[in-house]
């Protein structure tokens, strides 16, 4: 088959990390197939070395906008493909057929409204309309997580039969650091130099508390922070956490002035720190730093960063809702992101039992390995020979 996959948002954090390993993981395993991959040249700058079954097709527009939704399928058909792949919540309303279609999350639907100011209802209504109109028509839909499936299925009202649920997995880079220190590798030196620079460089001496990923609502930082400065004063005489701080990794504050405000509100501003997006170097020197990684998501559709976080080595207390204790399993402490108080009560287990830190510093270097970038491709590489037949069958059952 020759296949146009769209890596638009190969650049993006979370949707990002899943294109460049799946179109990496393919280009591995698979010399049958031909690839098309088509994007910005900003975008198609985050493949190196491909295969000659692959090549790349130049588009110079975002996904965004109207004009989108006619240019890209247009721009598609020239590339005359057997079968495309929008690894994108939705596809544009001309996309040509056959399609397929990978769902991270509802979220755009389920936390729509959320700033969409005046023409707001119409706006939902269209989200609703492509996102639904989009799924219908693809041969297959992938979903993420059981959770998502699930998601999907109530939500939109897709056929079991045409759903396909394939997990996603961290990137492989945050779980080099471990197979360095097992192998005795000089990376780990070098790895352990690094993260003492950054550290430095940062001027962190300090336990702290992590927080990375997006600041948009359904993420429910604000909570985060009231949980921390419950915390905090309970710690003010404790010989190892009184200055205990709270680390947050994502947007540009200034967009979510909610956060800001509830800071301010608890009177810890000398203890939250903000850094916007960092480098995946720091990052990952982040989270193998972190006393314990904390993610209160109200809502996600898989959830990497709690797999980044355990990867690294961090504690994590997250979220039992939606797909997160699918994919933490045992490996983390649960809490729920709607109480305050239960936040603080996981991070203080966690913070207070020395043991049941070691436990879950143990499950969660395994839980994170047992995701899996070629097994993931190899599931999508199934998906696509599924769309293949069923077209090749509706067009015999045709004649």
């Amino acid at each position: 088959m020759r296949i146009a996959i769209d890596v638009r948002h190969a650049r993006d954090y979370g949707i990002g990390t899943y294109i460049r390993n799946m179109v990496g993981a393919l280009s591995r395993i698979d010399r049958e197939n031909r690839y098309v991959l088509a994007g910005r040249k900003e975008d198609l700058r985050e493949f190196g070395h491909l295969p000659d079954n692959f090549r790349r097709a130049v588009f110079p527009r975002s996904d965004a906008g109207l004009l989108n939704q006619i240019s890209f399928p247009l721009f598609l058909r020239r590339l005359k493909p057997d079968l495309c792949h929008v690894p994108l919540n939705a596809a544009p309303l001309l996309m040509p057929r056959p399609y397929i279609v990978t769902i991270h999350d509802m979220s755009s639907l389920l936390f729509a409204g959320a700033g969409d100011g005046e023409g707001g209802a119409w706006r939902r209504q269209y989200r609703v309309f492509r996102f639904r109109r989009s799924l219908l028509r693809a041969e297959r839909v992938i979903a993420v997580s059981k959770s998502t499936e699930r998601d999907v299925a109530d939500l939109m009202r897709i056929p079991e039969e045409r759903m396909r649920q394939i997990y996603s997995a961290p990137d492989p880079r945050f779980l080099e650091h471990s197979h360095w220190a097992e192998s005795g590798s000089p990376a780990y030196e070098a790895w352990e130099e690094e993260r003492r620079r950054t550290l430095e460089r940062y001027q962190i001496g300090y336990p702290f508390l992590l927080y990375a990923g997006s600041v948009s609502p359904r993420k429910n930082v604000p909570r985060l922070v009231e949980a921390f400065a419950v915390l905090r004063g309970e710690l003010e005489n404790h010989p190892q956490y009184q200055d205990l701080r709270l680390i947050i990794i994502g947007d540009e504050m200034w967009k979510h002035p909610q956060v800001r405000r509830m800071v301010i509100q608890t009177r810890m501003e000398p203890f939250v720190r903000f850094f916007g997006f960092v480098p995946f170097e720091t990052l990952r020197v982040f989270y193998s730093a972190a006393t314990a990684f904390v993610f209160p998501s109200l809502y996600e559709g898989f959830g990497m960063p709690p797999l980044e976080a355990m990867a690294m080595g961090a504690p994590v207390v997250c979220s039992g809702t939606s797909a997160l204790p699918e994919v933490v399993g045992d490996a983390a402490v649960l809490v729920n992101p709607e109480n305050v108080f239960d936040i603080a009560r996981g991070i203080r287990e966690v913070l207070a039992e020395e043991r049941l830190r070691e436990e879950l510093i143990a499950r969660g270097h395994r839980q994170a390995r047992s995701y899996n970038w070629e097994r993931t491709a190899r599931e999508v590489m199934g998906v696509y020979a599924e769309a293949r037949d069923k077209v090749g069958n509706n067009f015999r059952n045709s004649q």
